[in-house]
């Protein structure tokens, strides 16, 4: 890379233009550009496999002032296509980091630009809903790069979760402490942090690839089956769908963000691509049941559409921001889901429950 900040030229799908300057890695790259809320947690989002393909712009102003810590990745890679922020810090500062976030983006070769107007990228992406955006260092025509923009693959329809997986053959996760129960888990792209909290309360996690079979799913002799989070168009994974149908009411099932959206899919339910989605650590989740409040991380940026949901099907959770589907369950099928991330926890324990009854409930089963 050449020494010192680049010019940088952001030119999304309708022709908006943004200027900044890099403070890692340089290029072109193209991917749909979302903006998150969270104000900590950057190092969790860029690993996170749920954003992979997308270029994320942080609301906070300042990104990199804690560094990174080893051993808080989701994933072994940054996922992210590329990083906006406002102001980025050089000199972090944290007893736990080792290095600096430019210097974890520069090793995975992702693009940080700073210096753009955040505040006004973002209210323009709230109008208008998430685009398609190409970031360079090395082209700053702005009709050639809007070009480039709309020739990029749209989200709708897109599979972004079959490839995503680390695994090629099943993986066994002991239990922490005695175990209860044991959990097959279909990874389509999983945040490590779900299996911690699985693991902590007594389930050791058997990890197989996305594209699993049912007859391998059932073949483990799990009590459970937990469906993770991923990228992408969750309609675009129809084999995955398929895999789930003879599964659900062999078993009980938990999933989560994409989980949730397939598990909705294989129920009978129908999904849709939203305006902009929800990135970030501040959604406000009613408990239908409960009438409790939730404050909730997300990210996604497609729902259950709620007028598609079957006879049997019920709503358990809704945001109250826009009220969009954030669960459902089918009680005679033993399934249910939701569309938050209990296991980010910024609530800080609100939403902890939903791993304590998956775990109760096929605890119970495996002891009959």
């Amino acid at each position: 890379m050449e020494y010192g900040p680049r010019r940088a030229t952001l030119v999304l799908e309708d022709g908006a233009t943004f200027e900044g300057k890099t403070f890692a890695g340089d290029g072109e790259i193209a991917g749909e550009v979302v903006f998150t809320t969270s104000m900590v947690g950057y190092q969790e989002t860029l690993t996170d496999p749920s954003y992979r393909g997308q270029i994320v712009l942080f609301t906070y102003p300042l990104i990199g002032n804690y560094g990174v810590i080893p051993g808080e990745d989701e994933s072994r890679n940054v996922q992210a296509a590329a990083v906006l922020v406002r102001e980025y810090t050089p000199y972090h500062s944290n007893w736990a980091s080792e290095r600096s976030l430019a210097a974890m983006l520069d090793e995975a070769g992702v693009m940080g630009i700073e210096g753009l107007d955040t505040r006004a990228l973002t209210r323009y992406l709230r109008d208008r809903g998430a685009m398609r955006g190409v970031i360079s260092t090395v082209e700053h025509d702005s009709n050639n790069l809007r070009e480039k923009a709309n020739a990029h693959p749209s989200m709708v329809g897109l599979d972004l979760a079959s490839g995503i997986t680390e695994l090629t053959e099943s993986l066994i996760m002991p239990a922490v402490g005695e175990e209860r129960c044991r959990i097959a888990a279909l990874d389509y792209g999983v945040k490590g942090s779900i299996y911690k909290e699985l693991r902590s309360r007594g389930a050791t996690v058997i990890a197989l690839p996305g594209s699993s079979s049912s007859e391998e799913v059932l073949a483990t002799g799990a009590d459970g089956l937990f469906l993770s989070n991923g990228p992408g168009d969750p309609a675009a994974l129809q084999e995955a769908v398929n895999t789930l149908r003879p599964v659900i009411g062999e078993v009980p099932v938990f999933g989560i963000c994409l989980g949730h959206q397939l598990l909705g899919l294989a129920l009978g339910c129908e999904t849709y691509k939203m305006p902009f989605g929800h990135h970030g650590a501040n959604h406000p989740v009613r408990n239908l049941a409960t009438g409790r409040i939730e404050i909730t991380s997300q990210n996604h940026g497609f729902a259950v559409r709620e007028e598609t949901m079957p006879e049997g099907v019920d709503l358990t959770h809704r945001n109250l921001y826009d009220g969009t589907v954030e669960g459902i369950a089918s009680r005679d099928a033993r399934a249910w889901s939701v569309q938050y991330h209990p296991e980010s926890s910024p609530g800080p324990r609100d939403s902890g429950y939903l791993f304590d009854e998956f775990v109760e409930t096929i605890s119970a089963k495996a002891q009959v």
